[in-house]
């Protein structure tokens, strides 16, 4: 009789090494540069008011 073989393909180490550190700065260079921008348009909008 063959004998069956139990195949499993469980990861116990998280492989994935790509690293989120640019991404993390990138939206906050992003929301930054919004921030700065509406408070801009708002004292634009105060001076001409």
């Amino acid at each position: 009789m063959a004998k069956a073989e139990l195949k499993t393909n469980k990861k116990t180490a998280f492989e994935d090494s790509s690293s989120l550190k640019g991404t993390l700065m990138s939206v906050f260079f992003l929301g930054i540069f919004l921030v700065v921008t509406w408070v801009g348009v708002y004292f634009l909008f105060l001076d001409r008011f």
